[in-house]
C-alpha cells in the first residue's frame, strides 16, 4: 500500500492539465452497453476505478481496449449478471444496472462499495426502475431486476440530501430504451449528468432538459456506437485552485470549465484569491491577506461536496473563524481529526465545523478516510512545514490522475512510497 511524503512550505508555480471528469466517464462507460456497436470515449483518466469498470465491462461480456486517454467498447454480446466481488468495491459501478435493464430487460447487480462518507441509498435508482416497470428483489447481496418490457413513466427523483447524480443518470439510461416518454422530476442538474446526456445524445437518445430540474426521454428502439469526450474534473480543477492559494502560490490551470466552477471560485474569490482567466486557461494566486468565509455544500450549482475539505484547509490557514456546514453527506468531516495532527483548530457541531483558523501547520503522519479527505490532507501537507506523510492513498488513485507527478510538475516535493 503506498503513502505520499510531502516536504511543505514550498509554493506552487507552474501549469496543471485538467484531465477528465471521474463522475461523467463510469455512467459513460456503462452507458456503452446500451449498444451492440463500438464506442469511442476520449480524456479518459487514468484512475484505478475507471479500470475496474473496463474489468466490468469485461466481466459482462465486452471488449475494451484502452490507449492512454481513449478507451474503445464493443458490447456486442453481454450477460445481465455482474461480478460480485469486482462491483461491490466501487459504488459507481451501480450504474451498470440501467444499461442492462435497458437492453436485456434485466440485471443482477451486487450492493455498491465507495467511500465510507455517509448513507448514500441506492433506493431512489430502484424507485426509478421500477416506475418503468421493472420488478427489484434485493437478496443475498444482490439486486434483481426484471422487465418484460419498460415503459415511460413520471417519476421524481428528489431525496433526502436533494437529487441523485448517479441515480439520474441510471434511469435515464434505462429510459432511453422504454416505450414512450419517461420525465424525471428533481433530476441532478450537474454537469457530470449532461454529458452522460450528450453521449446518450450522440448514440442515438432522444433527451431534452439535462442540466435543469426536469429531464424528459423518449424513448427509441435501438441505440448506435458514438465517439464522445469527457468534460474536465471540475474537482480536481477546484483542488489545484485551493492548493495554490493554500501554498501561497501561482499556478495556470489548463483545460478547465470556469462555468462549472462557479460557486467554488466565488468563495475563493470572497476568501482573497486572485482568479484571473486567459483564453482557454485560468491562473489562480492570492489576490493578499485570505479572509475567512462561510461555506455551506449544496447540489449543484451550488457549492460542491467533494470541494469541501479542501476548502477546510484554506480556511484552516486564514486568520479568523469561518463555519463549514455540510448538507449532502452526515460523514464527510472525517478529515477534521487529520487536520488536528497538523494543527488545524476545528471543532464540529452538528453538521458544521467551526474553523479557528490561522495558525500554522506542521508536518506529521496521518491517515486518508475516503477520497476527498485525501487530497484535503496533500494540500494541508503542501502548506505545512516539515513532512507529511499521507497514508492510505489508494483513495487519491480513485479520482486523481498521476495527483503526485502533477504536483512535481508544480515544484511540490512529493514523493510516493510503500507504507511500511
Amino acid at each position: 500500500m503506498d503513502s505520499l511524503s510531502i516536504e511543505g512550505g514550498i509554493p506552487l508555480h507552474g501549469e496543471v492539465t485538467i484531465s477528465g471528469a471521474k463522475n461523467a466517464v463510469l455512467p459513460i462507460m456503462a452507458a456503452t452497453l446500451l449498444t451492440a456497436e463500438p464506442c469511442i470515449i476520449r480524456r479518459v483518466p487514468d484512475l484505478s476505478d475507471v479500470k475496474f469498470m473496463a474489468q466490468i465491462l469485461t466481466s459482462l461480456g465486452a471488449e475494451v481496449k484502452l490507449e492512454g486517454n481513449t478507451l474503445e467498447v464493443r458490447a456486442a454480446r453481454i450477460k445481465g449478471v455482474g461480478d460480485y466481488d469486482l462491483i461491490r468495491k466501487m459504488r459507481g459501478s451501480i450504474c451498470i444496472m440501467g444499461p442492462l435493464l435497458g437492453r436485456l430487460r434485466q440485471a443482477t447487480v451486487s450492493l455498491p462499495g465507495g467511500c465510507i462518507i455517509g448513507a448514500r441509498p441506492i433506493n431512489l435508482h430502484l424507485k426509478g426502475f421500477a416506475a418503468l416497470g421493472a420488478e427489484i428483489k434485493v437478496e443475498g447481496g444482490y439486486v434483481h431486476a426484471k422487465a418484460e418490457r419498460l415503459t415511460g413513466a413520471d417519476l421524481f427523483l428528489g431525496g433526502r440530501a436533494g437529487s441523485t447524480v448517479l441515480g439520474t443518470a441510471n434511469v435515464m439510461m434505462a429510459a432511453t430504451l422504454a416505450d414512450g416518454v419517461t420525465v424525471i422530476e428533481s433530476a441532478a442538474c450537474e454537469p457530470e449528468v449532461v454529458d452522460v446526456a450528450n453521449f446518450l445524445i450522440a448514440m442515438g437518445a432522444k433527451i431534452t432538459g439535462a442540466g435543469s430540474p426536469t429531464i424528459t426521454i423518449t424513448g427509441v428502439k435501438e441505440l448506435h456506437g458514438a465517439d464522445h469526450e469527457v468534460i474536465p474534473d471540475r474537482i480536481e480543477a477546484a483542488t489545484y485552485a485551493l492548493a495554490a492559494a493554500a501554498t501561497n502560490g501561482e499556478v495556470k490551470i489548463l483545460g478547465a470549465r470556469p462555468d462549472h466552477l462557479s460557486a467554488v471560485f466565488d468563495k475563493m474569490r470572497d476568501a482573497g484569491v486572485r482568479i484571473t482567466r486567459h483564453g482557454a486557461a485560468l491562473t489562480v494566486s492570492r489576490g493578499g491577506d485570505l479572509k475567512s468565509v462561510d461555506v455551506t455544500t449544496l447540489p449543484y450549482s451550488g457549492f460542491p461536496t467533494d470541494a469541501q475539505a479542501q476548502m477546510m484547509v484554506l480556511m484552516a490557514l486564514t486568520p479568523g473563524i469561518s463555519i463549514i456546514t455540510e448538507r449532502i453527506f452526515e460523514s464527510r468531516f472525517m478529515h477534521v481529526s487529520e487536520l488536528a495532527r497538523l494543527g488545524a483548530e476545528i471543532d464540529i457541531e452538528g453538521p458544521s465545523a467551526i474553523v479557528k483558523g490561522g495558525r500554522p501547520l506542521s508536518g506529521a503522519p496521518v491517515m486518508a478516510s475516503d477520497l476527498r479527505a485525501s487530497a484535503a490532507l496533500v494540500i494541508a501537507g503542501l502548506a505545512a512545514r516539515g513532512t507529511t506523510q499521507v497514508n492510505r492513498v489508494y483513495h487519491l488513485d480513485r479520482g486523481y490522475e498521476n495527483i503526485d507527478g502533477k504536483l512535481r510538475q508544480l515544484g511540490a516535493r512529493v514523493a510516493r512510497v510503500e507504507e511500511t
